[in-house]
């Protein structure tokens, strides 16, 4: 299997309070940690948006460099759209 170099940043809602916020970061770890080998983590915690985004004013930010399969970045953008309490995922290539 192919691997390249990716980088994540993931912008999780904080309305839902601290645990819920914690509970979706290591829900994203675990499953990057399932389809490839995560190289780190840089947590960013709680920044304000630079724009509103559902109406929400502030985000919890986190950075994650992993390497894994070609197929796994788009399967991870489509997990996050569907996951209530992530504002924003991006994945790119390093």
């Amino acid at each position: 299997m192919i691997t390249k170099k990716y980088e994540a940043m993931l912008v999780f809602s904080v309305v839902n309070g601290e645990e819920a916020t914690n509970a979706l970061v290591e829900k994203f770890k675990a499953l990057i940690s399932e389809n490839g080998t995560i190289e780190s983590v840089d947590d960013w915690g709680k920044r304000r948006l630079a724009y509103p985004i559902n109406d929400e004013t502030d985000g919890y930010y986190v950075l994650v460099n992993f390497e894994s399969g070609t197929d796994f970045p788009a399967e991870l953008e489509r997990v996050a759209k569907i996951t209530d309490g992530a504002l924003r995922t991006m994945v790119i290539s390093k």
